[in-house]
């Protein structure tokens, strides 16, 4: 799997500079750099022409640690790390909780529509009342990142069975 996202990676870049060379596009050096490392931190296959700028903020954040309220590199919870980086990227301040960034701030879609950049909602645990406790940001290819209460910020897969059995609905924030 990983060899095929390098092969691709790797056909990408070819293409461009092939077409850089031929006068069609002009890349710089840096630009073909950034997508390659992000690629490699988020495991997907990154092009120019995804959302870098919510790739590398987000990528700032991989591996912080979860903590309950907390909206540092010390430790950040689901919804705080969403808060943070549609505050970084997007200039927009969201609801602080789950619920309220789902009830507030989105417009429910379905999990085909899914866009870089849209939220993505779960019910986990048994609590009573609430339609969610969880949320993430979707990148692309059915990935998600999310603060995981295990594992900090990480990068997550819809179709993983446990996110699969706590889906509960897409949202498009209107930027």
């Amino acid at each position: 799997m990983m060899l095929k996202r390098l092969i691709l990676v790797i056909a990408l870049l070819t293409i461009m500079i092939a077409q850089s060379s031929c006068g069609a596009v002009k890349v710089s050096s840096e630009e073909l750099e950034v997508p390659v490392l992000l690629s490699r931190q988020f495991g997907l296959p990154i092009t120019p022409g995804d959302n870098i700028e919510l790739y590398e903020a987000a990528s700032t954040w991989l591996g912080t640690p979860h903590r309950y309220g907390g909206n540092s590199k010390k430790g950040i919870d689901c919804s705080g790390f969403v808060w943070v980086i549609f505050k970084e990227v997007y200039g927009l301040s969201l609801a602080s909780s789950s619920q309220g960034m789902l009830s507030s701030n989105c417009k429910m879609i379905a999990k085909t529509d899914l866009q870089e950049g849209d939220l993505v909602f779960f019910k986990t645990g048994q609590r009573k009342g609430r339609t969610t406790n969880h949320v993430g940001i979707y990148l692309k290819g059915g990935k998600f990142v999310h603060t995981s209460t295990s594992n900090g910020v990480v990068v997550s897969s819809l179709d993983d069975p446990y996110y699969s059995r706590t889906w509960v609905a897409g949202g498009r924030v209107d930027l």
